[in-house]
């Protein structure tokens, strides 16, 4: 019988992040998939297995949750490189795509092949037997909606299975994962919870646990604003919008493409211009440096706007906050604009995560934390026992 791992997984409209284990696991990839062919041609097949699974994921996955089954994927970086690459739509419900399943399945399977974890599950014939206890979630529109529930089920009672194809060192392996398991936390509160609480799921900031706070979590598709009070998400104050940074980077993807002949391979590419630490907002076009300042700023900046409304009409509706927190990934590109609009308007008492790996791996250590803190209430008696004798000889 194999043992359970955790695994918190944030399925972001940009990026898959997972924590596995004892924080001993950690993956980033993007959220690209393109459908393929079993024996995709590969340049120099001898040396494949010298190089970064990472960048050469193709799997057959097949699952009872999925609408089409059984269909061959590219992933992440390798998906991105090609002309049928597929990204979220803005509009999609994570909850309801195929893509969040195939990314979170392909994670689990790379997290599961790690020599690493050979003593935890069985292996027999190149096919591996998993379990897993998941911590995950879903904006907060789709939880207000109860596709938690729906997404929760598709999880659980089921085998899900990835076959590695023309993968980098791990060729021919199957990974059967079953969820011994599974939580689905609102993507808001989540995002308190690691404001607050250490990996160790002490307190760490009780200045602000008890204040009323917001916290606008902006995505590719979407935006949350938690309404935080009494250390709880007000579920009646809280909202979820459809309005994220994808259609703004597909914007910007698309006119830099008709405006300098260049072609972007994701949206991922146009994040990198925008937030790369030296020469921000230049492309090479021809071998030259060129600025592409004009068309992401005039984007942006009405984007920011956007953010800039949905904040201000929440903060009247709670107009004891005491200060909003802007996280995700989209806050990371949007960052400068925000403050420059709070700066030049009456400006409202905001913050963002200067540490920018902090902010776009929010969600994933928030998962990792409540499904740890979960499982911590969950033990049986007896292990709470030995925790507290543990304890209790280290005092």
């Amino acid at each position: 019988m194999s043992n359970s791992r955790i695994a918190a997984v944030d399925v972001g409209n940009d990026s898959l992040k997972g924590i596995f284990g004892t924080l001993d696991h950690e993956l980033n990839i993007p959220n690209v998939i393109a459908r393929d062919i079993e024996d995709r041609p590969v340049i120099g097949i001898e040396e494949l297995d010298s190089k970064d699974p990472l960048e050469g994921i193709h799997i057959r996955v097949h699952s009872p949750a999925l609408k089409e089954n059984n269909v061959i994927y590219r992933v992440g970086q390798l998906a991105a490189k090609s002309d049928n690459s597929t990204e979220l739509d803005p509009g999609s419900s994570k909850s309801e795509e195929d893509q969040t399943l195939i990314m979170l399945f392909a994670a689990l399977a790379l997290d599961a092949v790690k020599e690493e974890n050979a003593k935890t599950f069985t292996k027999n014939n190149n096919v591996i037997d998993t379990s897993y206890i998941l911590g995950t979630g879903l904006p907060l529109r789709e939880v207000k909606e109860g596709k938690d529930a729906g997404y929760r089920s598709k999880l659980l009672g089921s085998v899900h299975q990835v076959e590695f194809l023309v993968t980098p060192k791990y060729q021919g392996i199957k990974v059967n994962l079953k969820f011994e398991e599974v939580k689905v936390y609102p993507e808001g509160f989540a995002a308190f919870i690691n404001l607050v609480m250490d990996n160790d799921l002490n307190i760490i900031n009780k200045d602000l646990i008890d204040k009323p706070i917001l916290i606008q979590d902006i995505g590719g598709l979407s935006t949350d604003i938690a309404v935080i009070k009494n250390r709880n998400v007000d579920d009646d104050k809280a909202q979820g919008f459809n309005l994220g940074v994808s259609e703004a980077l597909e914007q910007i993807r698309e006119e830099i493409r008709s405006k300098h002949g260049v072609e972007l391979d994701s949206r991922r590419d146009v994040v990198d211009i925008i937030t790369k630490k030296t020469n921000r907002n230049h492309i090479m076009v021809r071998g030259s440096r060129t600025s592409v300042h004009d068309i992401t700023d005039r984007i942006l900046v009405d984007l920011a706007k956007k953010q800039y409304r949905l904040l201000r009409n929440v903060w009247q509706k709670n107009s004891q906050t005491e200060i909003c927190y802007f996280v995700g990934g989209g806050s990371a590109v949007l960052k400068d604009y925000i403050k420059t609009l709070n700066n030049n308007l009456d400006g409202y008492n905001i913050d963002f995560f200067e540490d920018e790996k902090e902010s776009i791996w929010m969600m994933a250590n928030a998962y990792y934390k409540l499904i740890s803190d979960h499982l911590r209430r969950t033990a049986p008696k007896e292990k709470k026992s030995e925790d507290k004798d543990k304890k209790a000889v280290k005092a």
